[in-house]
């Protein structure tokens, strides 16, 4: 990894920062290619459990991208890659969060609404004003993950107004977990609560959630199967034997 891109692990726990601060964390294509061989190592690694993203500085979680990578290539097949590094986030087997502290707007929005959980500091905001900087336009599948995790209306706003939206508004709508202004200890306190889960439930939820074809009244092809390994596996059958013994489960994932 470059220095713009730091990664770093403490136990269960792997967490990459944005390590830009003077120019807002905006990512470069080194940098979203580092976040995509982060994911593609996680994709097989059992013995972590959260992923943590973060920008450093205080001023930004990441503001958008640098736009010269766009002046610099094709932008509507970078904007596909950047789309598969995305799909590579959405689809981690571990809990992502994205731990925000200032901007977060462009592509420092898109990879937070691609995490499963986030939490800002009071100051943060959110949004999309790219009707007034540079006129250009978002890729459908990250339109449809803003309005997933922010609501229609929202997500009209911060589109069609160039509107950035405050922390407490994001998180009245259920798109943050927490808003604090001691984000590193809300961070170890949820960090520290999923690594007490069971890997198997998370992973198999993850994977239920990641189908985007799914209908919300016909399961999956792969539901049966995948529900079959769960039941039959070690997490459940420890999770029955703590329950009825009223102790807290070991899960092993």
């Amino acid at each position: 990894m470059s220095e713009d891109l730091l990664v770093r692990r403490d136990g269960a726990v792997v967490e990459i920062t944005f390590n830009r601060p003077e120019r807002h964390n905006a990512f470069t294509r080194e940098m979203y290619a580092g976040i995509w061989d982060t994911c593609k190592e996680l994709a097989d690694d059992s013995s972590a459990k959260v992923l943590v993203l973060r920008g450093a500085g205080g001023r930004a979680f990441a503001a958008g991208n640098e736009i010269s990578d766009f002046v610099e290539a094709d932008a509507v097949a970078y904007e596909g890659w950047i789309g598969g590094m995305l799909n590579a986030l959405y689809a981690v087997p571990q809990v992502t969060v994205a731990a925000v502290d200032g901007v977060c707007v462009g592509g420092g929005l898109a990879v937070a609404t691609h995490c499963d959980l986030r939490l800002a500091t009071p100051h943060s905001r959110f949004g999309y004003p790219i009707a007034k900087t540079l006129g250009n336009a978002l890729s459908a599948p990250i339109v449809y993950r803003c309005r997933a995790v922010f609501g229609e209306s929202i997500t009209r706003r911060m589109l069609l107004s160039a509107e950035l939206v405050g922390a407490d508004q994001a998180q009245s709508v259920g798109a943050l977990a927490a808003v604090t202004e001691d984000l590193d200890g809300e961070l170890k306190i949820l960090t520290d609560r999923v690594e007490q889960l069971s890997s198997v439930t998370v992973r198999a939820t993850k994977r239920q959630l990641a189908d985007r074809s799914a209908r919300i009244d016909v399961a999956p092809d792969f539901d049966p199967a995948l529900l079959h390994e769960v039941y039959t596996g070690p997490d459940f059958s420890e999770g029955v034997r703590a329950f009825l013994a009223k102790e807290r489960p070991a899960f092993k994932g």
